[in-house]
Formats: C-alpha cells, sequence, structure tokens
C-alpha cells in the first residue's frame, strides 16, 4: 500500500512539473515574442489532456471514439503536409528538400521502432510516458524551427501538426488505466511541445537553400510518418482491437469499425482544405 502511495505521489510531480515548465515557457515565449508556438503549445496540451478526460468517460465506445480521433487527426495532418510543408520544403530546394522528406520518414519510422523497445526496458517512468514525451520533445524542436524561421505561417498549420495530440492521450490514458497506472504523467508529455518549440523557435537557420531545404524536408518527412502511423488500423492484434471490450470473434465488429476509419480520415482532411480555402484562398 505504501509502495503504491508512493507511486502515485511521484507521477503527480511528474506531471505537476510538466505543467510548470510549460507556464515557464509561455512567459519566456510572450517575452520574446513567440506567441505563435505558445498558441499551439497549448492547442497540443488541451488537446492531450482532452483525449484523456475523453478516455476516462468513454465506457464501451472506447474503439468507436478511439477510431474517430486518430482517422481525423492523420486526415488533417495528411493534407497540411500536402499544402504547407512539403510545397515550402521543395520551394527551398526541390533535391535537398525531397531527401530531407525521405530522410525524415526513415527517420520518424526508426525513431517508432527504436521507442517500442522501451515497453521491454526496465525505465524510471511508465514506457508509455517516455515514448509520449520523447515524440513531443521532437514535434516541438521542429514546429519552433519552422514558426522561429517563418513568423508569416499562419496558426492552422502548427494546429494541424498537433491535432494527433488529443488521440494520443486518449490512447495512452486509456492504456495506462489497462494497466492500473496513474493518468497524471501524460501531463508531461502534453506540456513537452510548447516548451521545447518555444525554447527551439529561437534557432535561426543558415541563408543557405540546401540547408533549408533538408530541414522543412526533414520536418516535412517525420509529420508525414506520424500522420500515416496515426491511420486507424482495425485489424487484428491493434490498438483498436485492443480496445474492444468483447470476447470471441471481433471480425464483424472490425469491419464496420473500418468504415468509420475511412470516414473519419476523409472528413479530417476535408476540413483542413476547406479551412485552408476560407483562409488563404487556392493561389
Amino acid at each position: 500500500m505504501e509502495t503504491e502511495r508512493s507511486s502515485r505521489r511521484s507521477e503527480l510531480v511528474v506531471g505537476a512539473a510538466g505543467v510548470l515548465a510549460l507556464l515557464a515557457a509561455t512567459g519566456i515565449g510572450v517575452g520574446i515574442g513567440a506567441t505563435k508556438p505558445v498558441g499551439i503549445g497549448w492547442v497540443a496540451f488541451v488537446a492531450m489532456v482532452g483525449g484523456v478526460a475523453l478516455s476516462r468517460r468513454a465506457g464501451e465506445k472506447r474503439p468507436a471514439t478511439l477510431v474517430w480521433g486518430s482517422g481525423l487527426a492523420s486526415g488533417a495532418m495528411i493534407v497540411s503536409v500536402g499544402l504547407f510543408l512539403l510545397p515550402d520544403a521543395l520551394n527551398h530546394h526541390p533535391k535537398f528538400g525531397g531527401l530531407g522528406v525521405a530522410t525524415g520518414v526513415i527517420v520518424g519510422f526508426a525513431a517508432h521502432a527504436i521507442g517500442h523497445r522501451l515497453s521491454h526496458v526496465d525505465l524510471p517512468m511508465d514506457a508509455t510516458v517516455a515514448q509520449l514525451t520523447a515524440h513531443a520533445a521532437a514535434a516541438g524542436a521542429i514546429i519552433g524551427v519552422v514558426y522561429g524561421n517563418m513568423p508569416e505561417l499562419g496558426p492552422l498549420l502548427g494546429v494541424a501538426i498537433v491535432s494527433h495530440k488529443g488521440p494520443a492521450g486518449y490512447a495512452a490514458a486509456d492504456r495506462l488505466q489497462r494497466n492500473g497506472r496513474s493518468w497524471y504523467p501524460i501531463l508531461l508529455p502534453a506540456a513537452g511541445v510548447g516548451v521545447v518549440a518555444v525554447l527551439s523557435s529561437a534557432v535561426a537557420l543558415p541563408a543557405s537553400a540546401p540547408a533549408n531545404g533538408l530541414v522543412f524536408g526533414f520536418a516535412t518527412g517525420v509529420f508525414l510518418h506520424v500522420a500515416m502511423d496515426f491511420l486507424p488500423r482495425c485489424e487484428l492484434g491493434s490498438e483498436v482491437h485492443e480496445a474492444l471490450s468483447i470476447e470471441g470473434d471481433a471480425h464483424a465488429v472490425l469491419d464496420r469499425l473500418r468504415l468509420h476509419a475511412v470516414a473519419s480520415t476523409l472528413l479530417g482532411g476535408g476540413v483542413v482544405a476547406l479551412l485552408w480555402v476560407a483562409v488563404s484562398g487556392i493561389q
């Protein structure tokens, strides 16, 4: 009992540290004029915490909610990559921009594969939280560099990029709850995007087209990998299958959920495209 109480206190401390770090980064960001990274960081925080809250209230509807959350987020991210990140990377330098995209996809896959091994390593924090924190730091670094060097970008891109934080928080909270763990540590990766984005927004890229093409192409590749990774997979052994609360043959339920997966992905991408047309028009 005492060990469990101590573990809960430690988890609460981890979550509180994340919130305090985000508040401190907010003050720094406002002071140096990095208001867009600050705003995007808070959107990511609210989205992930909202996903946690939804997971704790979802009950028997968890699989369908997870599919729709992941589908909306992945669709929004894929369209955002095509509309915002990819053209910019190729405009800096077609060849180096393309190389950066390819490198980002490969590195994103490698990081995901290596990160999965954390679940088999004895860490001072839950492996799920460790993976989310590392991912949040990487996302924050890229967002900070992009907005720090291209302040004319609107917030729509950043919001679309962090749209997967809601489903990520939902899935993480569900996993922790099934393992009898507290959700408090999720506050650390929830805050991580904003903290790292503010700090990295001060990094100035060199005035070199190949270097900028590599950097922005790499960012594009990483986010494209994340977007594809969040496509809802309704297969046996998938996260959606694990969330099912039925016994026996789940094929019929998974077949139904596949239709939800397609619809949610199309809707997520369509919403971003419509917002882009409404805000900037087709140029």
